[in-house]
């Protein structure tokens, strides 16, 4: 009997079955997590977007419609989803502005995405595409853009305008643009023009009044009052002021130990050997002419005595105590002074010089302000007011994004019309540009071009305005070469947005394409999460 055939394995490499199914669920579930990151804030987009409430755990309450602040707020845990809050991060670190606009494109990309995907176009083919076209889209904006020059001030307030009409405070845009542009302008440094570090510029927050009460102080302001508990000085004229890094009071031992004292002779010598140390100490700063000592924050011991209060008080000191230690290169570079860590380093040619330092009323508190500072560094103080800790809050954030709206058109001297019209005129041209591509490229570039819309179509959709017809119409007056038109949502109509000053810096649109693009090339390349405990 003939022994039955045995089947050979087939040794052929194509015909061996590969599971790609559990490569495409991570990858649709990590899509799918962004995209509704993306949704989340994709409603306060434009000047008519709408506000989140957030509420914390510690039950603080914080109103705003800046991207960057809600997403930051929020307790993320899918890992992708995670990346669209560092992709907020990474736009509000380069360009400051266009927080929401980069992750909606990027939401936008990730829905195009899976589209292609279901069509069996390989992860890596829409990733290089998407790179391709990211840096022909940086090349049609630079077309498009208009070049500005730093002493074109008007300029540089429309494009701050743009940036706070679209927040909470955007009622005070005409009064913050123009207070966001001198403070930028005046810290700029002729050496490095294209160079301006925001950290020059110092925002004090101080309850009270209206957002209109809002001023840019050329000088220093300082949230606290002047320490007079033994009657001291609160005004002073021709002031010579020194920074202090030690403690005007009684030293402490080494270590930690209680001194036991049983006789009176003996307390009676501690407290006057305590008193000839102040003194000893109050001589050497008296001896230099300083009137005004703003004395660091001290963690081991009291900056400050009552007995050493009462001596500065008696020498007309002016103390302000108290002073963080975080601000104390910001006051020496304005001040234009070096800090003291020493009694034996007080010398005169290490103070700062200013023409009047005074405490003054504001609220239900009270502020210093130090102005007419002699030679003061490129620095800048603005304070801000508002009727409640959430308008003030919010106040700064926009002036925050109003700043860097100023420092991106110092970094790079281009701006570029605003209201959707870069998106639909990139959408056209990446269309047009399709057309010529072959194969599967032809299809992604397109499809990158049908993502782009969404900045328009949102825009559309939170003025309350019909989308569909805004979008249909916006493509046809580009089509006939009308590039800057955008959507007026003020109007509720299509108009040449440049004409209603409605502008951004080139450097925030460029930014969001480049940042979205490499975000979703990013997670589309991911095909397993691996969970290490």
């Amino acid at each position: 009997m003939a022994a039955p055939a045995v089947p050979q394995p087939r040794s052929s490499k194509t015909e061996s079955y590969v599971d790609n199914k559990r490569k495409e669920d991570i990858r649709h579930a990590n899509i799918v997590a962004a995209r509704a990151i993306a949704d989340a804030v994709r409603t306060s987009l434009g000047p008519k977007g709408m506000d989140k409430m957030i509420s914390t755990a510690s039950g603080e309450v914080i109103i705003t419609n800046d991207g960057a602040t809600i997403l930051n707020k929020m307790e993320v845990l899918q890992p992708a989803a995670k990346m669209l809050v560092e992709l907020s991060k990474s736009q509000d670190s380069a360009a400051g502005d266009g927080t929401t606009t980069v992750v909606v494109i990027a939401g936008s990309l990730l829905k195009q995405c899976l589209s292609l995907l279901s069509h069996g176009i390989h992860p890596t083919v829409i990733s290089d595409s998407l790179h391709k076209t990211a840096i022909k889209a940086v090349d049609v904006l630079t077309a498009m853009a208009v070049p500005v020059e730093l002493s074109d001030r008007e300029s540089l307030i429309k494009s701050a305008s743009t940036s706070l009409n679209s927040k909470v405070v955007s009622q005070y845009s005409t009064l913050l643009a123009p207070l966001a542009v001198d403070s930028v302008l005046s810290v700029v440094d002729p050496g490095k023009p294209d160079l301006v570090d925001l950290r020059d510029i110092k925002i004090v927050k101080k309850l009270g009044g209206t957002v209109d009460d809002t001023v840019l102080v050329k000088g220093l302001v300082f949230d606290k009052k002047v320490s007079h508990a033994a009657g001291g000085p609160t005004r002073m004229e021709n002031a010579k002021i020194a920074v202090i890094q030690f403690q005007i009071s009684p030293p402490k031992t080494d270590i930690e130990q209680s001194i036991v004292v049983s006789d009176y002779t003996q307390m009676d010598r501690i407290l006057k050997e305590e008193r000839n140390y102040i003194l000893g100490m109050i001589k050497k700063i008296r001896a230099t002419g300083c009137n005004v000592l703003l004395i660091q924050k001290s963690i081991l011991r009291d900056a400050v005595t009552d007995l050493s209060l009462h001596y500065l008080a008696k020498a007309k000191i002016l103390v302000i105590k108290d002073v963080e230690r975080d601000d104390i290169e910001f006051i020496t570079k304005t001040l234009n002074c070096l800090p003291i860590a020493n009694i034996e380093h007080f010398r005169a040619e290490k103070l700062g010089y200013a023409e009047l330092v005074e405490e003054a009323s504001m609220g239900d508190g009270k502020i210093v302000k130090i102005t007419g500072i002699k030679d003061m560094g490129r620095t800048a103080t603005v304070l801000v007011r508002g009727s409640n800790q959430l308008v003030i809050d919010e106040a700064e954030r926009s002036l925050h994004d109003a700043l860097c709206v100023v420092r991106c058109l110092v970094n790079k001297r281009f701006l570029i019309a605003g209201g959707g019209a870069p998106e639909i005129e990139l959408s056209r041209q990446l269309g047009a540009w399709a057309k010529v591509l072959h194969g599967m490229e032809g299809y992604c570039v397109r499809s990158f071009a049908e993502a782009l819309e969404v900045i328009p179509y949102t825009l559309a959709e939170n003025a309350g305005l019909n989308p569909i017809t805004i979008v249909t119409e916006l493509r046809n007056r580009h089509a006939q070469g009308e590039i800057n038109t955008g959507i007026n949502v003020r109007k509720g109509q299509i108009t040449n947005i440049l004409e209603e000053n409605v502008v951004q810096p080139l450097l925030v649109s460029t930014s969001a394409i480049t940042l979205a693009t490499e975000c979703v090339r990013m997670i589309l390349k991911i095909d397993d999460i691996v969970t290490v405990r």
